[in-house]
């Protein structure tokens, strides 16, 4: 059994895609583990407020597969595509270091290759 990672995609108007930077130093999507009796979507929902301070509502499934974290540490990601409800005006949490946005089509080289692949799925289907 492994543990489940509810994890969003947020682009913003101005297509960019919203990113954490977290301890391993890698961008990563927002997101977290599900708790027990709560659904995906709400996971998601409460995460990015936990995370950020802004609220967003998951819109689309966008992808599922099983991410090696760490040699033999697997998470099961579930990604979704979001839309931010209300302003986009992030505040850090202790969870990462760094809030960032990025254009799609320029995403940093230190962002695991499912979550860029995700990004993709979102925003040009591919």
């Amino acid at each position: 059994m492994f543990p489940v990672s509810i994890k969003g995609v947020l682009i913003l108007p101005s297509d960019e895609v919203v990113l954490a930077l977290n301890d391993r130093k890698e961008w990563e999507l927002p997101g977290g583990r599900i708790e027990i009796g709560e659904n995906s979507t709400d996971c998601l929902a409460r995460e990015f407020k936990e995370e950020l301070g802004i609220d967003v509502e998951a819109v689309n499934l966008v992808d599922t597969y099983l991410f090696e974290v760490i040699p033999d540490k697997y998470v099961f990601i579930v990604t979704y595509s979001c839309r931010l409800i209300g302003q986009f005006t992030p505040v850090l949490s202790h969870e990462h270091h760094k809030i960032e946005t990025f254009p799609i089509d320029d995403l940093p080289n230190n962002l695991p290759i499912g979550y860029a692949k995700s990004i993709h799925r979102a925003c040009c289907g591919r």
